[in-house]
């Protein structure tokens, strides 16, 4: 077999659906009680996509870390798609990457030159987004992992942390759902990899020019849908703004095959942890088809960013989101006021 094959098999799941379960990481984080800075701005307390500390007044620091297994059989496209998911939490917070350190948990078995194309493809990507590549670490791993540390900067008086929601808010999402389903339905055999190809490339997509754009309109809350899945990163966005998410089932936008997928029985290996931890928190109206509901469960790599703003400037978001490239933009919900948080999940 063609060692650059090697990869797609060094892994028990998929990108992002490798992710421990929401509710076991709450358990042992739990207890962690880290020291309070004023100039933290963003810590753990709320689940965010990246921290924020302040240097000066119109200056923080954006800090994150994010790695993933294996999403394709090519080594430069899942680098590629590894970097963007990665520098997908800076643009979450309405930041800017500039600098990146490689994380590399790499089998012994893997020639060098497969090794050597991952790096590549997440520097093109680390490029793409105008940042420096500064160094990295390694260590060797059966499981193969890549992905980077990144640091950003942002205005601390302009920042997009998933608190800032508020009722009245329209609910933006600008990539497509299903990226768990057809990572899972390829390892079935049920996916070719052409078809799969294309939703891959779709992950390597950088969330810059969304990001951009909704700084440009003023967004005030967003988060970046990945591994625990839309219902799992609405959920954080409702509790840490106390409000209520209401999320129109018929207006997300999808990848192709992937209501099909869903029919053949699909699901990673992550739905189901995914489901549980909003269990008692999200609720589905008798009109949304019980089939179709693992789609907010379903585990995303590299997805896209899940914006909250002023409902009277969502239309123009949208449309300047559509004019730079970004195809999927979609108002998908709405956020409403209630006594605590929750989803509800209708028709529209």
């Amino acid at each position: 077999m063609d060692r650059t094959c090697d990869i797609w098999s060094l892994s028990k799941s998929g990108g992002c659906a490798a992710k421990l379960s929401p509710l076991l990481l709450q358990q042992i984080t739990s207890s962690l009680r880290p020291r309070r800075n004023d100039r933290l701005r963003v810590g753990i307390e709320t689940g965010d996509d990246a921290a924020i500390y302040q240097l000066t007044d119109d200056t923080a620091l954006v800090l994150t870390v994010d790695f993933i297994t294996p999403v394709f059989p090519d080594p430069y496209l899942y680098g590629q798609v590894a970097a963007a998911n990665a520098l997908s939490d800076v643009y979450a917070m309405g930041g800017r990457p500039v600098a990146a350190l490689n994380v590399c948990c790499f089998p012994a078995s893997v020639d060098a030159a497969t090794l050597g194309r991952i790096l590549e493809g997440g520097l093109a990507k680390i490029e793409e987004a105008g940042a420096v590549l500064a160094g990295g670490h390694t260590v060797r791993d059966d499981e193969m992992k890549y992905g980077l540390s990144v640091t950003g900067l942002v205005d601390p008086r302009k920042f997009t942390p998933n608190s800032g929601a508020r009722p009245g808010d329209a609910l933006i999402l600008t990539k497509p759902i299903g990226t768990g389903l057809h990572l899972s339905g390829a390892k079935r055999g049920l996916l070719s990899e052409e078809r799969l190809r294309r939703v891959v490339e779709e992950m390597a997509v950088l969330n810059r020019a969304a990001a951009e754009t909704m700084t440009e309109f003023e967004a005030k809350a967003c988060t970046d849908i990945t591994g625990f899945g839309l219902a799992g990163h609405a959920w954080g966005m409702a509790r840490a703004s106390g409000a209520a998410l209401r999320l129109f089932s018929d207006l997300l936008p999808l990848y192709p095959d992937t209501r099909e997928l869903l029919e053949q029985g699909v699901a990673t290996g992550a739905t189901a942890d995914n489901a549980r931890n909003v269990e008692g928190r999200i609720r589905f109206v008798d009109d949304v088809r019980e089939r179709e509901r693992p789609l907010f469960f379903d585990p995303q790599t590299s997805g896209g960013l899940f914006i909250a703003m002023r409902r009277r400037d969502a239309d123009g978001l949208v449309k300047r989101l559509r004019e730079r490239g970004v195809r999927a933009a979609s108002i998908v919900g709405e956020v409403v006021a209630s006594d605590r948080p929750r989803i509800e999940v209708i028709k529209n």
